[in-house]
């Protein structure tokens, strides 16, 4: 017995919440790198190779997020859950990338590692890096007989594969959600991108997503149209097959994540409250994983809010799953 387990219940539910405190592991869980043992595989994926128009820091956001997610083990009130509690939950570590700045032989080690995850059927809760990841982790969840629907929140489209690389990179933070549909492994009929905005770098900024076949709600006809449409829209378009769900944190207001690989000042973002209202448009369906991305902790405030808004979005993440598993098991 240790120290901890000395302590009482309300006791030991008080230092589970100091973020500060303890082994930094995802929101406290235990570290366990056999993905056979859990239902839901919180992952880092330490890559920051794939933006070359940044500062190489994204490697850093599993760590930063690490730190303070701890404060986020709660209890989801929306869902009537406790993740925690309903599922095997483990932190599986970081994903090993020895050619850090090599993007394609990391996106080509990030995919291994996501293949046995998905080999042993737990679903990962990813945390970036940056958003090259995406479409190395979507290569090792799906399968070109079965794609997958894609939810894809952000400022930026991600598929400007007629720019044959980004800076040296080729499966790269500009490339993932073309080559994925291409690969027959997002079926774009079933996908949406939204959150899209900023001045353009040209008049047809959005055309590639549109000849891809993806829906996209750029922020002003997410505007337009309100939340409840833009949520009905999501979980109308995703359908009943399997979802996977990207967040990158620049579709957030700069006022509200600062700490992003891609700021977009120039139009608002959305807040905490209206983007995961539109992650839980999707409460009931079959996310297989879902990650967040793009998280520049060494620009953060010193308060870590970026972070733990990662964290939170994490969470929310943690919490569909978690409400698929206990819905599927009451079957």
């Amino acid at each position: 017995m240790n120290a901890f387990d000395e302590l009482s219940p309300s006791d030991k539910m008080m230092v589970d919440g100091l973020y500060w405190w303890g082994p930094a592991t995802l929101f406290r869980c235990p570290h366990d790198p056999d993905p056979a043992a859990c239902e839901i595989a919180l992952v880092g994926v330490p890559h920051s190779a794939g933006n070359g128009s940044t500062e190489h820091d994204q490697h850093l956001g599993p760590r930063a997020v690490r730190n303070v997610s701890a404060l986020q083990r709660r209890y989801h009130a929306v869902f009537d859950i406790d993740p925690w509690a309903t599922c095997r939950i483990h932190d599986l570590g970081d994903v090993p990338l020895p050619e850090l700045n090599d993007n394609e032989a990391s996106v080509r080690r990030i995919t291994s590692a996501f293949t046995r995850i998905a080999n042993a059927r737990a679903r990962p809760v990813s945390i970036g890096g940056d958003h090259a990841i995406t479409g190395a982790i979507v290569r090792g969840l799906a399968t070109a007989g079965r794609p997958v629907g894609l939810v894809h929140l952000d400022a930026h489209i991600d598929a400007y594969d007629s720019i044959p690389h980004w800076m040296g990179s080729r499966d790269s933070a500009a490339h993932w959600a073309a080559y994925l549909v291409r690969e027959g492994l997002v079926d774009p009929a079933r996908s949406i991108q939204i959150g899209m905005r900023g001045n353009p770098r040209n008049a047809t900024w959005l055309d590639p997503s549109y000849e891809l076949g993806y829906e996209v709600v750029t922020m002003e006809r997410y505007r337009e149209l309100g939340a409840a449409v833009c949520a009905r829209m999501i979980r109308e378009r995703v359908g009943d097959g399997p979802v996977y769900v990207t967040f990158d944190l620049d579709c957030l207001d700069a006022t509200v994540a600062p700490a992003v690989s891609n700021l977009e000042p120039a139009f608002t973002g959305w807040n905490v409250d209206e983007a995961f209202a539109l992650v839980r448009a999707l409460r009931g369906c079959d996310i297989i994983g879902g990650d967040v991305v793009c998280l520049m902790p060494t620009k953060d405030s010193p308060n870590q809010i970026t972070a733990m808004v990662a964290a939170a979005a994490a969470f929310e993440l943690v919490g569909l799953i978690a409400d698929r598993l206990r819905q599927t098991r009451g079957r």
